[in-house]
């Protein structure tokens, strides 16, 4: 908001001291980072006393874990400082025209409102059974039905793949190379079509861009690194590749978006590795959006990609200063308003730049506790069903807990898998070199 002010300021001749520097990306992005970790560390305070207060606090299972005694009562919901500490500064910084710099707030309000029921019913359940003076169990009140969540998760997997197929400024340009190519011949593949040409003079150094509108992402590793969606499909039935591309998008959103909701267990683990990721994916959206850097590396060029950075920023900044509150031992929780927002918000950026197939890389840490529950509960119904008995792999799922059970400290294992999750990220952002 602050942006467009500005700029209808400047369009209208009227000068105000300082009101130029909103033009450039790098100080509103910087500034974003500033005002979204005021936002999480001074007014994330105000927030915790206020849950407190109304006891808005955690009911932790007799799980059989060192340290859970202490964790009951801390206060809940703690993701909406996550929420207005991406919400605010980009609502202020960024240009809301930008139709991924729109989808990124879709997302956040959307899977955070689906996370704040769930808290809600959760802590409701919990003050019914405290004012007639009965136990509360955990099991008795899930929150909102899983069904419910998936309905969402799948929702917002359906307005995210739709957009990005369909929306008319959602395209990437390609630098045209050879006498062939600026002699007319089609230089754009199957299921490519060709939106616009334009020629950008750099130093003396004439480049010619094709912009096209087509369903493609980065395979990692491979030299010919990019994959059209179109290819999934028999020719003659290439107009449906959008069918195609949605069901990809949607089962992408709902599995990341679960991992972050399953590695939610200990303190600052999923604030910090969710951190991590969108650091890496800053980068992606840098290079991404920078014709030199993208020619460079000979990686697609995406317009409109610049204003993205501010929402990046905005969002590392607040699980930065969040953490400041939820690392061990945790004064908040961000429960399922935050960590079920974050998830979707990591899966949103991955789409967007193109680089969803790096997820399984840069995800790793959301995709090993959601194996590990899958095969935890698949290997016991199997030995229950052969046997009679069933039988664990693990000393308990998600596999956080199972190093509780072996005895290490959760602030340990929190920081090892960080640790895990940079080593991640520095193999994704090694692809975009090496292949």
């Amino acid at each position: 908001m602050l942006f467009h002010l500005f700029d209808w300021l400047a369009k209208s001749g009227i000068k105000f001291p300082g009101s130029g520097v909103f033009q450039f990306t790098t100080f509103r992005l910087m500034l974003a980072v500033i005002l979204s970790l005021v936002i999480t560390t001074v007014y994330g305070k105000r927030l915790i006393l206020l849950l407190k207060k109304n006891q808005i606090g955690e009911s932790v299972r007799e799980l059989g874990l060192q340290g859970e005694e202490s964790k009951k009562g801390t206060p809940t919901m703690g993701g909406l400082i996550i929420l207005a500490g991406i919400l605010i500064p980009t609502l202020l910084l960024a240009d809301l025209t930008k139709v991924y710099v729109r989808l990124m707030i879709l997302s956040t309000v959307w899977l955070g409102l689906i996370g704040f029921l769930d808290d809600y019913l959760k802590i409701r359940a919990r003050t019914r059974a405290r004012q007639q003076g009965v136990e509360y169990k955990k099991k008795d009140a899930d929150g909102l039905a899983g069904r419910f969540k998936i309905v969402g998760q799948v929702i917002l997997g359906v307005i995210i793949g739709a957009t990005l197929y369909f929306n008319p400024n959602v395209v990437v340009k390609r630098e045209i190379i050879g006498s062939k190519a600026s002699a007319g011949t089609t230089i754009y593949g199957r299921g490519e079509h060709k939106v616009a040409e334009d020629t950008v003079i750099t130093n003396g150094i004439t480049q010619r861009f094709v912009t096209v509108k087509t369903p493609i992402t980065t395979i990692p590793f491979v030299k010919n690194h990019e994959f059209n969606y179109a290819k999934l499909l028999p020719q003659k039935w290439e107009d449906y590749t959008y069918i195609v591309y949605i069901l990809i998008v949607i089962f992408i959103v709902t599995a990341v978006s679960n991992g972050a909701n399953i590695t939610d267990g200990l303190d600052g683990l999923a604030t910090g590795v969710s951190a991590v990721i969108g650091m890496g994916l800053g980068v992606f959206v840098f290079v991404s959006g920078n014709v030199f850097i993208a020619d460079y590396l000979n990686i697609m060029y995406i317009p409109n990609m610049g204003e993205l950075s501010i929402f990046v920023a905005a969002f590392v900044g607040a699980c930065v200063g969040f953490l400041w509150y939820n690392a061990y031992p945790a004064q908040v929780f961000m429960g399922d308003t935050g960590s079920l927002a974050l998830g979707g918000i990591i899966a949103s950026l991955a789409f967007i730049v193109r680089k969803e197939l790096l997820i399984p890389i840069f995800c790793l840490v959301f995709l090993v506790e959601n194996l590990s529950v899958m095969i935890q509960v698949g290997y016991f119904k199997y030995t229950k069903r052969r046997y009679g008995e069933g039988k664990r792999v693990f000393l308990m799922s998600p596999l956080h807990h199972h190093y509780q059970k072996l005895g290490y400290h959760e602030s340990k294992i929190a920081v090892r898998f960080w640790i895990v999750t940079v080593i991640a990220i520095v193999m994704a952002l090694v692809t975009l070199k090496l292949r």
